[in-house]
């Protein structure tokens, strides 16, 4: 019993800390200020094929290669399709990077994320069910709808929206920190075996070869583009495959998901704060 009721709470935690994730970004963020660093279109076009060209086939090659289970497997397919995690210009700004492209990427990575992971997981998992019309659904429910909601309340009241938007960012990140403790107290035996797998080197090879992929795509671009394109490849979206694993998927599954994204977002923390001290 006392388990059922820990992962009911968690999988409440996870679906607040989406929807108040994506106020807070939609609170955040003029539809001017999106759109302005995206009407470079070579920009856009770098930044779209290394999150959702190479990044995937990336996550796929790593499955293909490294002697992983079924349920890690498709938690490193689901990290390596879902982009646009909103903790990029967090890293962005860690490293001086370009802050108005970083944010506006962030958006547009999110929201295609939305309609590119229904339509890909069924290709990069064939030997698993997917439910593809119930990821769709989740997805735009859970994340589009709120950060639509966030934008118009920007838009329409913008005092108001400065003043609850810290207030929503707090609460994501406390619903975060809820999902963590009553997900992980059950499943701490099955976290502490992934420690004799490859599961998380695996998703520091997804982190590293995310950065190493934009690094080299915008090689010849500026620097604070090259920050953007890089940090923006590697950080994946926690959110977003956290909430497909734990609606669609196993309980196994999502346990994966979880150590997967935590692994890769400490690595990509731990890749700006050296690059940080490099370019010191």
């Amino acid at each position: 019993m006392p388990t059922e009721i820990l992962a009911l709470v968690a999988n409440l935690a996870l679906d607040l800390f989406t929807i108040t994730s994506m106020l807070a970004v939609g609170m955040s963020l003029t539809v001017k200020e999106i759109i302005r660093p995206l009407r470079n279109l070579r920009q856009m076009l770098l930044i779209l094929f290394a999150s959702f060209v190479l990044l995937p086939l990336w996550a796929l090659l790593l499955t293909w290669v490294l002697p992983l289970g079924d349920e890690q497997k498709t938690a490193l397919i689901l990290l390596g399709a879902c982009a646009g995690g909103p903790f990029i210009p967090l890293l962005v700004q860690t490293v001086k990077g370009n802050m108005p492209l970083a944010a506006g990427a962030m958006v547009l990575l999110l929201v295609i994320t939305i309609f590119f992971v229904p339509l890909v997981l069924p290709l990069m998992l064939p030997d698993v069910q997917v439910d593809a019309p119930t990821i769709a659904r989740d997805l735009i429910l859970f994340m589009l709808v709120p950060l639509i909601i966030g934008l118009l309340v920007r838009w329409r009241i913008p005092n108001q929206a400065s003043r609850w938007q810290p207030n929503f960012s707090r609460f994501s990140m406390l619903s975060l920190l809820v999902m963590l403790f009553t997900g992980t107290i059950p499943a701490l035996p099955k976290i502490i075996n992934t420690l004799g797998t490859l599961l998380i080197p695996s998703a520091i090879l997804l982190a590293l070869g995310g950065w190493g992929i934009g690094f080299l795509l915008a090689f010849r671009q500026e620097s604070r583009l090259r920050k953007v394109i890089s940090l923006g490849t590697g950080q994946r979206n926690l959110a977003a495959a956290l909430l497909v694993a734990a609606h669609s998927f196993s309980a196994d599954t999502f346990v994966m998901t979880l150590v997967a994204c935590f692994t890769l977002t400490i690595t990509m923390f731990i890749v700006a704060a050296v690059w940080v001290r490099r370019s010191n």
